[in-house]
């Protein structure tokens, strides 16, 4: 029976691989953003010792407007530039993508009665969250990927009706990845506050710069964290309508949500690898194992 053996809310700021200066990177820093990027590394660190055959991730970044849509082309190869932050972010991607495990979450979540799709389109430009969160969780691209896309039931709704869709993802994704033979991890791909400063400064990695746009965000970061590390995740689904509004967060695209219902909302602590800002905005990187069988 296939498993959840991790999931990580895994934020994408195309700012930390740029930092890290990779060979599919053009742009090249001195540095920046050492804490999150400290924070990934003790995250991989973790997941070495952990055996996994592929990564799912949702990203806010791949946004569909009818329903929720799974990649189905086996290979991707392309060049994603950020539209933001192209002086920071032109990378030169490779991934495999497993194809039946996306059929399967694609057809347990339409049995569940969400609206879903396959894009089967080779010339589909993969999004930059999607890359980012998986090249900084794995950064050598070892593993096959499936990436879930962002349904903005928010925008067209409310908060709350994003969270009754993505409870209902993340239970179905559960029961289609019990129902191969894969060991899977889980990223939810977003920021906590996500209130961006409006000018960039001369050079981007300069730190001198670098601060949480406002105090309240910063509050509001502290709070979810603690109940995440303290293992209240029901606290925080049922708070999240609140958070996403006071603090302008990227949980508007369902990330965290689906993580946590995915998971099955667990009661056991998360680990905290590191909290930091990039350009105002507030990310923390924070990973949960589940039990395994014989320790549940």
């Amino acid at each position: 029976m296939g498993r959840i053996v991790y999931g990580a809310l895994a934020p994408h700021p195309p700012h930390l691989v740029y930092a890290e200066n990779p060979p599919q990177n053009e742009p090249r820093a001195e540095c920046g953003w050492e804490t999150l990027r400290w924070g990934y590394e003790r995250m991989r660190r973790d997941l070495a010792d952990i055996e996994y055959d592929a990564i799912v991730v949702l990203s806010p970044h791949w946004q569909t407007y009818v329903g929720t849509h799974f990649l189905g082309v086996p290979h991707f190869k392309s060049l994603s530039v950020d539209p933001i932050f192209p002086n920071l972010f032109r990378y030169r991607y490779e991934l495999d993508v497993d194809v039946p495990l996306a059929e399967a979450m694609c057809a347990e979540a339409s049995k569940a009665g969400l609206v879903t799709k396959m894009m089967r389109n080779p010339d589909f430009r993969v999004d930059y969250g999607t890359i980012v969160s998986c090249h900084l969780t794995d950064p050598a691209w070892r593993k096959p990927i499936v990436s879930i896309s962002s349904q903005r039931s928010t925008a067209f709704y409310s908060v709350e009706v994003m969270q009754e869709q993505m409870i209902a993802l993340g239970h179905a994704t559960r029961r289609a990845i019990e129902a191969t033979d894969r060991r899977v991890v889980l990223l939810a791909s977003e920021s906590l506050s996500h209130r961006h400063f409006v000018n960039e400064g001369p050079m981007p990695e300069d730190m001198s710069r670098e601060h949480i746009t406002n105090h309240h965000q910063y509050l509001w970061d502290m709070r979810l964290i603690e109940q995440l590390r303290s293992g209240r995740t029901r606290e925080v689904v049922e708070q999240m309508p609140e958070f996403t509004e006071q603090a302008v967060s990227e949980s508007d695209s369902g990330a965290l949500t689906w993580l946590l219902a995915a998971l099955d909302f667990p009661s056991y602590p998360a680990e905290l690898y590191g909290y930091g800002t990039v350009i105002g905005t507030g990310n923390a990187v924070m990973g949960w194992a589940p039990p395994t069988p014989k320790e549940a």
